[in-house]
């Protein structure tokens, strides 16, 4: 079995409730409630301050050039089109980014920093894989999205799915899948640490905006 799906399987639990949350179904269905909608934007929207810092520290990195290439592309589609994504939603709805962040967010961001900083590949694709591979889980199922849906909803569901999103996911798993025989079992213990935290953090964030 492929290393990054038994760490998968390790925190089978979360995952399965993070990608199944109610706050992803009510999204897909159009019947999620705009006030969660912009409790979620507004903290997601910063979210992505210290998961782009991340990603450019894995492209700083990756073993070689090739296997920088995917990440500094996929960087581009952060800061292009999902970061518009970002400025539409949050005009459309009057939602104000600059808000504090709430516990789970602020909580995601240390982690993020704490992989950066960590120097280490493996650790820094640790905390990616978990924060695309997740909603690629819960986004694929309801793609393509119901044609009457408002974009906020309809092009995060694209936006997370789709044969594009799922080369990202793929090529960030092959990174690890390949470091992961040379790591120590130390280095292997602390990808684990750093993977299983990030499901729950996925998970309680989900958890937060629906009791928004």
């Amino acid at each position: 079995m492929r290393p990054t799906e038994q760490l998968k399987q390790s925190v089978a639990g979360d995952w399965q409730a993070a990608t199944t949350h109610a706050f992803c179904r009510e999204l897909s269905d159009g019947t999620l409630p705009l006030d969660k909608m912009r409790w979620y934007l507004q903290q997601d929207y910063q979210f992505v301050d210290g998961f782009v810092r991340l990603l450019a520290s894995a492209i700083a990195h990756a073993p070689s050039l090739a296997d920088s290439v995917p990440a500094a592309q996929f960087l581009a589609i952060i800061t292009g089109p999902e970061n518009t994504y970002f400025l539409r939603s949050l005009d459309a709805l009057g939602v104000d980014p600059t808000d504090d962040l709430a516990p789970v967010t602020h909580e995601f961001q240390n982690l993020m920093a704490e992989a950066a900083a960590s120097g280490r590949y493996e650790n820094m694709l640790a905390v990616l894989i978990v924060a695309e591979w997740i909603y690629l889980d819960w986004a694929t199922p309801v793609n393509p999205p119901a044609a009457d849906l408002p974009f906020w909803f309809a092009e995060w569901i694209t936006l997370h799915a789709g044969d594009g999103f799922e080369a990202v996911v793929a090529y960030l798993r092959d990174q690890l899948d390949q470091v992961w025989p040379g790591l120590s079992p130390e280095a292997q213990a602390e990808v684990t640490r750093l993977f299983t935290r990030a499901v729950a953090l996925e998970r309680a964030f989900f958890d937060s905006a629906y009791a928004a």
